[in-house]
Formats: C-alpha cells, structure tokens, sequence
C-alpha cells in the first residue's frame, strides 16, 4: 500500500465523519454529515454513504485502496457485523463491512470505535513505540482497547476488550449495559456531574459553590466541564468531586495494571484533558490500588490524535500486521464464499 490511502470512516449515534489517512497515519482529508441513527437500518446507511460520498470527490480518489470503519458498541471483527449498539439501535446484526463492499467495490474492514483508536495510538499517536497499549477514552462512556504486539486483542468474536463496563462496585448504579457499579458509572463525564450534584444536595455551603454559579444557579445544568472549572478556581466542593474521581480512576487503573501489565495507557476523549491534570493523584491512589511489582512505571500518557482517533483508527485496520497489507478482505471473503456455496 505504498503511497496508497485508506478511505476511514467513524461513525457516531449523531454524525459520520470521513477522510483520507495517508499510510503514516496523516489525516489529509475530514468531512461530516450527520447521522441517522433511529430510521431504519437503510436510513443509517444511506447517512455513511452521504460521508463517504464527499470524500470520494477529493481529487486522490485513485490512489484509495481500501476502506477502514470504526463504530460504537459491540462489533464481530472477522465478518464486519455489527451485532449492537446503543447509539445506532437498526443496526442489529447489520453487515456494515459487505454492505460497503458492494456499494463501493473496495475492501472493508470493521472495528469498535475505542478499538480502532487503540491501535492508531500505538501505531502512530502517543503510544508508538510501545509493545502493549492499553487505550481508554473517557467522556460520555467510557470505550476501551489493548494493543499487543502491534494487533488490537478481540477475544474470540471481536467484542473483546470492554474495559469500561468492569465492574468496580458491584452494589452500585445500575449501567446502560444492565450491569451494577461499572467503571462508566464512575469516571465518565455523566458519572462526575452526578457525583457533583449529589454533594451539593448534602453540603450546607453548596449555595456559595462556583459550581452554582457556572450552572446559572440550576444544578441539573452541572457538567464535568463545570466542576473542572469550578475547581481551577478554587472551589473546595468541586475538588472534592475531582479527588473522587482520581481514586476511582486509580482503583479501576489498578485493575487494569495488575491484570495486563501495559507497557503504556493511553487516555483519550473528552475528559482527557481533566483526567492527566490528575495524574498526580492518581499517581498516589495507585500505591494502594495496584499489586503489580513496578507498576509505576507504566507509562500514563494524553492521546495524540484526540478527537480524531477513531478515524485515524479506521484507517490503522488495515495496517495492524503485514497480511492486512494486500487488502484482500482475507477471512470474510471465505466467509462469503461459504455461504454462496451453501
């Protein structure tokens, strides 16, 4: 694939966006079109379709030789189906990557969205140059991915890897995904707001928060980005929330540390920024929180490609190992292959 780019393509519960990601990782184009998530499953096609379409009008439209997809929820790696996915509810069991082969006539590849953006990480962010990436970005949710040897790990099937729904209290709030205490239910963005709010109900001094005062006066109105705001000017609230979320994040840090030992974990999304300022502190709580002899020097570094992992990730599955290099389609061309014959 030689001065050859790959089409990538990241599609979320309210847009799709696409470009052209050079074989260096160079994202050189990026559209968005929004996306239809609750029509049918045809609707939400026709939506990537209307991305992928403008991209396909850049003049470099001859030397793409592939096309690499990421997508929320849970994804069969080696068919390209998604089986679900909250944020795209038609699309159960969909074939997205034969879909786009036969729209497009070039060969697909399908991942997790936190997947692909792991291995853009270790392949040409913040993680290179590392054996074992651990990725992790935190925002809403909270979406996971290990790299190994250059490879995303995908378990059996594909869904492999959700590290954000392990479970770190099990007599805790219930999570979207039907389980108790998930780490999602503690240090996503939603999580820190809830935490916030629930201190200001119990503390007399709330009123005089700065929490109060960035929310126009409406609690229901605080966010993540309002404590870390509140707490950059000295709230003493607003630190308190922070400084729950830091052992939090270390208890579920740890968990990760003991169990895969990463050469590096990389934090990404939109929470990247507020969870290394805490690094520090983190730091700290892990002394109690990982057993793992020399787990300080596991490397905790902020994501390089921030808001664009995903779609540099895209393109990255096609260059995880060198038989991804001939674009083949590989295991899902059998795959099809079998099932005309039957």
């Amino acid at each position: 694939m030689t001065g050859r780019m790959i089409l990538a393509v990241d599609i979320g519960g309210t847009k799709v966006a696409a470009g052209l990601v050079t074989t260096a990782g160079k994202i050189v184009s990026n559209v968005r079109a929004k996306m239809n998530a609750h029509g049918s499953a045809a609707d939400g096609f026709a939506a990537v379709c209307e991305a992928i379409d403008l991209v396909l009008k850049n003049e470099r439209r001859a030397n793409i030789s592939a096309m690499g997809v990421s997508v929320p929820g849970w994804v069969d790696a080696n068919t390209g189906t998604v089986l679900s996915a909250a944020n795209l509810p038609s699309w159960k069991n969909f074939r997205l990557a034969d879909e786009l082969e036969k729209h497009y006539r070039v060969p697909v590849r399908v991942a997790n969205d936190a997947k692909a953006a792991a291995l853009a990480e270790a392949k040409w962010g913040a993680g290179r140059g590392y054996r074992s990436v651990f990725y992790a970005t935190l925002g809403t949710g909270v979406g996971t991915g290990f790299v190994l040897d250059g490879q995303i790990y995908s378990g059996r099937r594909g869904p492999a890897g959700e590290g954000g729904h392990t479970i770190i209290d099990f007599r805790g709030p219930v999570c979207g995904c039907g389980k108790r205490g998930c780490a999602e239910m503690y240090i996503s963005g939603p999580a820190i707001a809830r935490e916030a709010r629930e201190r200001m109900a119990k503390a007399p001094e709330a009123s005089s928060s700065a929490m109060v005062k960035l929310a126009e006066g409406d609690a229901a109105n605080v966010t993540a980005e309002t404590v870390a705001k509140a707490a950059a000017a000295g709230d003493s609230l607003a630190k308190e929330v922070l400084d729950e979320m830091a052992e939090r994040l270390a208890i579920w840090l740890g968990n990760i540390i003991d169990l895969l030992e990463p050469d590096a974990i990389v934090i990404g999304g939109g929470l990247a920024e507020l969870a290394i300022s805490l690094l520090p502190k983190v730091r700290k709580n892990l002394v109690g929180w990982a057993c793992s002899p020399g787990h300080e020097k596991t490397a905790i570094v902020k994501a390089s490609y921030g808001a664009e992992s995903a779609l540099a990730g895209a393109a990255a599955l096609w260059f995880a190992d060198a038989k991804m290099h001939d674009a083949s389609g590989g295991k899902r061309k059998m795959d099809r292959k079998k099932r005309s014959a039957k």
